[in-house]
């Protein structure tokens, strides 16, 4: 046997070993990503068209009626499709039943109507808490086998609902009610997927979202995908997120373009006591292949997150002009944090901060207090003033992996701070270029390894460091 061979069969060894350890180390990632997203969708053989049952196409008269009722004279007949004749429907709150598919064609937009008259109160859970709120204009409430789809436009008006809302934090904020403004001034979401399972969302225009665009909430197996958002429409309104996966699981969100004014993609699980009773995780969630612009975070975890944060692959993003790109946020009243999180194939241009991490986001808005004792206070009121104990409070955030990740343009290079209460741990950064005005700081981690990582500043300085414990760094300029 030559030397050739006897390296031939070496090297075929080794690649042997190589490839059984990715497998190895891969295959419980791979085992529940197969498992996320709707596993069945409507039957669509049978077809029920709003018009039929008295809807008018002019965008002046009120549909909703006559949408609600082909949804369930569908749903009784066993499921199918509810479709439109081109033009515009107004509508309020419509609420989809299982076994049906919602189908908006091209020349189709349904325009929610302006106020809060035909949005009547549920249940619901808004910003980490349970209260009454509106309904959506399209609400998928305790179903399963449901779609939405087509390639039509859903116009939420919602600027109605921004005037609302600012005005309101005029009166608030003076007072030191910064902390309740956004529950007090209730605004109506575009969609709400509640305590629901294998529903679909495809293909949709959202434009000028009210409140939150898309939430999908206490529900597993769901499906956003190809849906474009575009809040910035005639200003930019404040809580326009574009997608909040809140306590779900086996989620899969994939190929959307988001434009709005807060986060893009954003995954919570509760607000502190309240969030920390309930206790359900998002867990086992996918987002891929999707474009940000305007907006608070590319991705973003947080900052409810008393339910914890768990198994969470994002990979294949792009992030153009959005504040911050990659956003680790909690509270010191909040509870629970964040696992085994896995970021990879990052593409940014002109974001303020490519990566923000705090365990102390937003004081003002976090942290609830008043100054006198006040009588009669409404029960949202009371669970955001509930008090929770420190060694309950305090997130942790661990585990988090982050790879193939590029940015020019930035403001600030990294924006990370834990606490000495709770360092942030074992964090993996590797194949990162980042070209910004300043380096950023780090302070309070643990374990934390850089790999083929460079910060380039234009002022030449690197990262200000502060209490990191155990910090590794090989091949990097940081």
């Amino acid at each position: 046997m030559t030397k050739t061979h006897i390296r031939s069969i070496l090297i075929a060894h080794v690649l042997l070993l190589v490839n059984i350890t990715l497998v190895s180390c891969r295959e419980p990632a791979l085992a529940w990503m197969n498992d996320v997203g709707a596993k069945s969708f409507p039957d669509t053989t049978d077809v029920y068209l709003v018009n039929d049952f008295g809807a008018i196409n002019n965008g002046l008269i009120l549909a909703t009626d006559a949408i609600q009722q082909a949804i369930d004279q569908c749903a009784a007949n066993g499921g199918g499709r509810v479709t439109f004749e081109p033009g515009v429907y107004l509508t309020g709150a419509v609420f989809l039943k299982s076994n049906v598919n919602l189908h908006i064609e091209k020349e189709v937009e349904l325009r929610g109507v302006i106020g809060l008259e035909e949005y009547p109160e549920i249940h619901t859970r808004v910003a980490g808490i349970m209260m009454d709120w509106p309904a959506a204009i399209i609400n998928v409430l305790e179903q399963e086998n449901v779609a939405l789809t087509g390639t039509g436009t859903i116009h939420a008006q919602g600027r109605y609902h921004w005037e609302r809302y600012w005005k309101m934090r005029t009166e608030y904020t003076p007072k030191g009610l910064r902390w309740v403004s956004d529950y007090d001034c209730k605004r109506v979401r575009t969609i709400l997927v509640s305590d629901s399972k294998h529903v679909t969302v495809k293909d949709m225009n959202l434009k000028q979202a009210g409140f939150w665009t898309i939430h999908v909430l206490f529900s597993s197996h769901v499906t956003v995908d190809g849906v474009n958002i575009n809040n910035n429409i005639d200003g930019h309104g404040p809580s326009t997120d574009g997608i909040d996966i809140d306590s779900s699981s086996k989620i899969l969100v994939q190929n959307c373009k988001i434009d709005c004014n807060d986060d893009n993609v954003c995954l919570k699980s509760g607000r502190d006591a309240d969030g920390l009773r309930v206790n359900r995780p998002t867990e086992f969630v996918v987002v891929r292949n999707c474009i940000s612009y305007q907006g608070g975070g590319l991705i973003t975890f947080g900052s409810e997150t008393s339910g914890g944060i768990r198994n969470v692959v994002v990979d294949n993003l792009e992030a153009y002009g959005t504040t911050t790109a990659i956003r680790l946020k909690s509270a010191l009243s909040r509870g629970g944090g964040l696992s085994d999180i896995y970021i990879s194939n990052i593409r940014m241009e002109d974001v303020r901060v490519p990566m923000e991490v705090t365990l102390n986001w937003n004081p003002s808005y976090s942290y609830a207090s008043v100054e006198n004792e006040v009588e009669d206070l409404p029960d949202h009121w009371i669970k955001l003033l509930e008090p929770v104990a420190p060694e309950d409070g305090i997130p942790v955030f661990r585990n988090v992996n982050l790879s193939n990740i590029t940015a020019t343009g930035a403001a600030m290079g990294l924006n990370v701070t834990g606490t000495g209460e709770s360092y942030l741990e074992n964090f993996t950064f590797r194949d990162i270029h980042i070209a910004c005005k300043k380096a950023g700081r780090i302070s309070y981690t643990k374990d934390w390894t850089f790999k083929n990582v460079e910060i380039i500043s234009e002022n030449g300085e690197g990262l200000v460091r502060k209490e990191n414990i155990n910090m590794t760094s090989r091949r990097s300029a940081l």
